[in-house]
């Protein structure tokens, strides 16, 4: 299929129209207006620097369902001695900074400043959240994304301390789990998600299931309260 090259409208082409890869659309901009309605329809934005702005809806859709993250013996042990103390929202722009650091094997990062501009937009106008773990004091790993309804676009992840990245997606789907949250979407499969329980599933039930997410009102605003899951 053509990919559609996006201008001053808002909308997009229906996913369904997305290549083989996932790709739907370039162009556009980061809006949070833009941006909002993209992840209602089941896209996100994903490109490097010196690339223009490309827009995705891969199928299949790799996603973790709170309810079917494993926990292992071992990170059981290490959720309940406390190795890490929680928090959502207390520090949305080193979590960023975190997850834009150069990995192993990457020879750059996805995670540009005008994605880092926009998405701290999407933060201050409570769309956007971060979970911290904390060891010592130090942000020892995180993760950041954005809710609608009671649904959960999971962006990147990091890690500075041992066993600190687990832990965190660990709090994240259980304490999305009490709130009745129905998915967590990954966008493209990875080894150590798949781990954890995070599986593949056609675009279409995908989509299905953002649309029923989204009947439900956003919790928006500063997560900094919400109770985190006890193990």
């Amino acid at each position: 299929m053509p990919i559609v090259r996006l201008r001053e409208q808002v909308d997009f082409p229906p996913p369904e129209r997305a290549g083989r890869e996932g790709l739907l659309a370039v162009g556009g901009d980061l809006s949070p207006r833009r941006l909002l309605r993209a992840y209602g329809r089941g896209i996100f934005p994903w490109y490097e620097e010196g690339q223009p702005l490309l827009w995705w809806s891969p199928a299949p859709r790799f996603v973790l369902f709170p309810n079917e993250f494993h926990v292992g013996a071992t990170l059981r042990r290490i959720l309940r001695r406390g190795d890490f103390r929680f928090t959502f929202d207390r520090a949305f722009a080193a979590v960023m900074d975190g997850c834009a650091l150069p990995r192993p094997g990457q020879p750059g990062t996805w995670i540009t400043p005008e994605m880092r501009d926009a998405y701290t937009k999407l933060h201050r106008l409570g769309y956007a959240h971060s979970l911290e773990a904390w060891s010592g004091g130090e942000l020892a790993g995180g993760l950041y994304g954005v809710s609608l309804g009671r649904c959960f676009f999971a962006e990147s992840m990091f890690h500075f301390g041992n066993n600190a990245s687990k832990a965190v997606l660990a709090m994240l789907a259980g304490t999305l789990a009490k709130s009745g949250f129905l998915v967590i979407d990954c966008q493209v499969p990875t080894p150590h998600l798949a781990a954890w329980g995070a599986r593949s599933i056609p675009r279409r039930r995908y989509l299905e299931i953002v649309r029923q997410g989204l009947r439900f009102r956003t919790q928006r605003g500063s997560w900094e309260k919400m109770s985190i899951r006890e193990w």
